[in-house]
């Protein structure tokens, strides 16, 4: 049975998420974060990357999310949630699961920026978030998951960038991507692991 070490608000809820979607079994150890709102030590010491999520199968230990996504889905689920490389929207999907990496960039940069809206590191990260949002809304205008008619690991991948991220600062004047976010929330899977695992999710214990 997969070990899915949960770090709370963080982006291992796209595992438990991805669990809930495929029906597979799974356990889930929470790590409580320092009150600095880091990771303690017992998470990072779980990988050498030292970043969430941490998902162990057997003896080996996984790291990033598009990784485990695509592992657990080929290995276990037989490539549901996943496009096939003969398929004609396999480049949406890899393009989408790879979405992630960029928004995070941004978002840290945008942290390290703080109050600053002038010059040159400014203006690049406000044109680049400007892209990146026209991308976004006109193609879920065009279609209801962003790799096509069907929910994918690409949808689980930028929904966390969506929803959890926001929390930090983000836009919401963006129809198609408010209506998209609405329908992913429906779906009975995504509750529960927001239920287990989201970013109002608390502890076995309470706390």
């Amino acid at each position: 049975m997969l070990i899915i070490h949960h770090l709370g608000v963080s982006q291992s809820e796209r595992v438990v998420w991805l669990m809930e979607e495929l029906g597979l079994p799974y356990e889930i150890i929470w790590h409580k974060r320092g009150a600095d709102g880091l990771a303690p030590a017992s998470y990072l010491a779980l990988h050498p990357a030292a970043t969430a999520p941490v998902v162990q199968d057997g003896d080996r230990t996984l790291c990033e999310s598009a990784a485990i996504l695509e592992y657990v889905c080929h290995k276990y689920a037989g490539g549901r949630l996943t496009v096939s490389p003969d398929q004609p929207n396999f480049y949406d999907y890899v393009y989408w699961m790879h979405f992630n990496n960029n928004i995070l960039g941004l978002f840290f940069t945008r942290l390290a920026l703080g109050s600053r809206t002038e010059g040159r590191i400014a203006g690049f990260v406000h044109r680049r978030e400007d892209g990146y949002t026209r991308m976004l809304e006109q193609t879920l205008a065009a279609s209801p998951y962003l790799a096509g008619p069907e929910l994918t690991c690409a949808d689980i991948m930028v929904n966390y960038c969506l929803t959890s991220l926001r929390m930090f600062g983000g836009r919401d004047d963006l129809p198609n991507v408010r209506s998209y976010v609405e329908r992913v929330s429906r779906r009975p899977a995504y509750i529960k692991a927001m239920q287990i695992a989201g970013p109002t999710a608390v502890l076995p214990d309470g706390t």
